[in-house]
Order: C-alpha cells, then structure tokens, then sequence
C-alpha cells in the first residue's frame, strides 16, 4: 500500500456543546465503529479510532470497498448495523469475534454498513490540509452513485435543518448532530469539531458498585430498572466520581452492603447461562479480557437520578450515565422502564436512501 495519507491515522474528533452551533456544516452523530479506510487497488484496510486494523472482521466491507471506492483513497466514515430500519450497536460488537468461520457467518447474517463523511486523501493527492467544504465537494464527487452498503452521510450548512436532523434521527438508532466549522482542516486525534447530544434524566436503582481500580474506593455504581414482570435488569453504571467522592461513597453506602450475593437480584451474574435471559453485571465479553467484573452487592433500596443520552435497544444506557443526585423521595419500586422517554421511530432509509 502506497498512498499519501498512510495508516495509521487516529480521526478527528469532537466535543460536546449544550446546543447546535450557528454557522457551520452539519450531520448526524452515527453510533458504530468510526473507521478510516484505505485503498490502494486490491490492498484495503479498515483502520479503527484506535489505529488498531478492523479489517479481518468486516469482509463484507472489504468487497465493497473495492467495488465502490475509488481505486486510490483514504475515507473517513462509521461502520454500522441497521436492523429494521434502525442502527444496533449490540449486533456491531458481536462482529468483533476471534474465530475466522463465525466472523464469515455474522458477514452473511447481520452485514455492514459504511457511511462515508470525510475524504483525506484521494489519487496521489493528501486532503489533510484542504478545508472542509472543499473536502465535502471532492467526496460527493468521489462517491456519487455509490450504492449500498457504502453510503455518503447526508450533510447540511441549514442550521434548521441540523435541528430537525437532532430530533428526527434519534428515532433511527442516531445519537445527535456533529457540527464541522467550515473551513476545518483536517486536525488527527483533536476535539475540533462539536457535538450535540440528547440528554435525559431517569430514577435508577443502585444495586451495587465496583472498586475503583487504584483501591478500596468505589470505581462505578451498577444501575437498575425493574422490567414489566418485576425482575431488576441491570442497565447500566455511573462512573464520573472524583476521588474524594469515591471514598466518600464507600462511607455512605456501606449499610446497604451485602455480606454475600445470596438473595440479590443478580445472585446469579456468575453463571453465564443465565445472561441469556436477563441482563445482570459481569456479562461475558471478548471486550473485557480478563479483566475483574467482580462487584460488591447493596440491597437494592437507594434511588439516584442520573443523565443519559439514549438506550440500546431499549435495554439498557448506551454510554456511561451521568449520577445527578440522591432521591429519597422515589421508591426502588418506581423505577421501571416506563418512565423513560421511547424516540418516534424513524426509518434508516429515510436517512441514507435505498431499502
């Protein structure tokens, strides 16, 4: 592979505002696997935020990648999953598996999808320094006719537009706006654009926490919600503490604390048959290695409000949840999924064209 822009390359990224700014270029917030991908000929490599290559577990997208892209390029995009019209992140990290003949099934049975919204380099030539409406033009020209599963991410300079994307798109398995001032180089693993995020607020009950790795001070507080047949699911944790409030939680918490799992809602979060019908913490999973999922159970009475920006599948927080405050006015009984916001489904199709 011989091409201007070389991987490894770490992408752009972006930080988070309160509101869409005015002025700029605008997208969707994708939630999948952003990739930069690489083409010279034949040769294809799919480079993650990381750097690290994702190529071996998306073939399905390698072929494309050849038939689509132009011979010579380096494309910054998302690798998704849409299921039903709707992006699933839990299908996408199920591709991310050891064993060659199960990544070759989940390519026939769940493929993916690239969503192109950045060129940095196309022919003998490098982007980086080309501003980002320039960028955009030479993309849509690279890539116009492109067929699934490549797509070009719909983009708009409409601030009004953009805030119609903000509430419609959530509805599809999006996660807000990215904002892209228009004149933007192209800045390596710098927050130089911005994004817009929903936030919601829910009663959650914690039911138990994790150390912190650098010692006997809480790391994550594990959250749940009681589903419609009463069983407490664990949805998700709450982790942004600063090291005083962490030993301060161990402090407070500590008469809620269980000698052993026996009688808590997840006893079972050891047994990995019974992650097959119920969500409990400890989940086995090829991203966690090794590591200690171990945690110290709390008899599941206190309350805490916390933020999040939106649900997997309905099930669970996509992202780590915010803690806001304590409420010893709501019972644990409350807090059920019904007090949570569901978006207006909105088609995929509707966003990126085609069935």
């Amino acid at each position: 592979m011989d091409l201007p822009v070389m991987p490894p390359v770490k992408p752009m990224l972006a930080k988070s505002v309160a509101s869409i700014p005015p002025g700029m270029q605008y997208e969707a917030k994708w939630d999948g696997f952003r990739a930069i991908v690489f083409r010279d000929g034949a040769e294809v490599e799919l480079g993650s935020r990381t750097g690290k290559p994702l190529t071996r577990y998306f073939p399905e997208l390698v072929a494309a990648v050849r038939e689509r892209l132009p011979e010579r390029c380096v494309v910054d995009g998302e690798i998704v999953i849409a299921r039903e019209g709707h992006l699933d992140f839990d299908a996408l990290t199920e591709r991310i598996h050891p064993a060659d003949s199960r990544v070759r099934m989940l390519a026939e049975r769940t493929p993916a999808s690239f969503v192109a919204f950045d060129l940095l380099a196309l022919a003998d030539e490098s982007l980086l320094d080309v501003p980002l409406t320039d960028r955009r033009a030479l993309l849509a020209r690279a890539l116009e006719g492109v067929t699934p599963p490549v797509h070009v991410a719909p983009a708009t300079t409409d601030v009004e537009v953009a805030r119609g994307w903000f509430e419609q798109y959530e509805g599809a398995g999006l996660d807000g706006v990215i904002a892209k001032p228009l004149d933007l180089r192209y800045r390596q693993d710098e927050r130089a654009m911005f994004k817009v995020k929903h936030e919601r607020t829910a009663d959650v009950v914690v039911a138990g926490y994790r150390l912190h790795k650098s010692g006997p001070v809480v790391g994550s507080l594990l959250l749940g919600l009681y589903d419609r047949g009463g069983a407490l699911q664990h949805v998700g944790v709450s982790a942004a503490f600063s090291m005083k409030r962490r030993a301060e939680l161990v402090e407070e918490l500590e008469p809620l604390r269980m000698d052993d799992v026996s009688g808590h809602p997840w006893a079972a979060w050891a047994d990995e048959a019974a992650h097959e019908t119920a969500r409990l913490p400890g989940a086995p999973s090829r991203w966690s290695g090794r590591k200690d999922l171990s945690w110290v159970p709390l008899r599941p009475e206190r309350v805490a409000e916390v933020a999040y920006d939106h649900m997997e599948n309905g099930q669970r927080f996509r992202h780590t949840a915010r803690f806001r405050r304590w409420r010893p006015d709501r019972t644990p009984e409350s807090c059920t999924y019904a007090q949570l916001e569901e978006p207006v489904r909105y088609d995929l199709a509707e966003i990126l064209g085609g069935p």
